[in-house]
């Protein structure tokens, strides 16, 4: 999840057919989230999704082609919807309600599916590029603005966003979340951002600024 320029992940689509209706999209998006809590992405089956969302296979395979489109949709759908308006007008108000949101998408069910995808990818290669595109795209994606328009406001100079200040914006959460599994709430945010993340920028700048 550090930050990086990247590109919109490309849309996914179904078969064609009826035109979709978005509410059966949440009805089966509420239902992956609580399959890939209960049985992992492994044991996850589109037959289990259609009796647990209370439709049809064809109403799914319309809307998906496959398990891994499923899951890579829902869960990128779902993760876009923690970065939006994101844009406070300052820099440490962005970074504080970005990274206060991240922490509390990791503990909520979307953070959980999030998690079990990471897992998966060690025994399913091909998740690795479609996770890539998709939930990690749209994290980077917000931080990637977050730092231009912190530059467009003259607060940071040019190439923050691949620095290590951004890479550190997000990695100890990201370890705890997913190496140590130690609690990760807002006040471990604050102190990260106080103690850590703040005092890197500022140093950053300082010398990009005296270069």
């Amino acid at each position: 999840m550090a930050a990086a320029p990247v590109t919109d992940p490309p849309a996914r689509t179904g078969r064609g057919g009826r035109p979709r209706d978005p509410s059966r999209d949440d009805v089966i998006r509420a239902a992956i989230l609580r399959l890939l809590g209960e049985v992992g992405y492994g044991a996850l089956t589109m037959d289990a999704v259609a009796a647990e969302a209370g439709v049809g296979k064809a109403t799914i395979y319309r809307r998906w082609r496959t398990k891994q489109d499923l899951v890579i949709d829902t869960v990128s759908e779902l993760n876009r919807a923690w970065t939006l308006d994101a844009d406070t007008g300052s820099l440490e108000g962005d970074l504080r309600q970005l990274v206060h949101r991240m922490v509390e998408m990791m503990a909520s069910p979307v953070g959980a599916a999030t998690r079990s995808l990471l897992a998966a990818m060690q025994h399913e290669p091909a998740l690795i590029d479609a996770f890539r595109e998709g939930p990690m795209a749209i994290w980077r994606r917000a931080f990637a603005e977050m730092w231009a328009r912190a530059q467009a406001r003259g607060e940071v100079g040019p190439g923050m966003t691949q620095s290590i200040p951004a890479e550190a914006a997000t990695a100890l959460f990201v370890q705890r979340w997913l190496v140590t599994r130690e609690p990760v709430d807002a006040a471990y945010a604050d102190a990260v951002l106080e103690r850590v993340v703040l005092p890197l920028v500022r140093q950053e700048t300082a010398g990009s600024r005296a270069g």
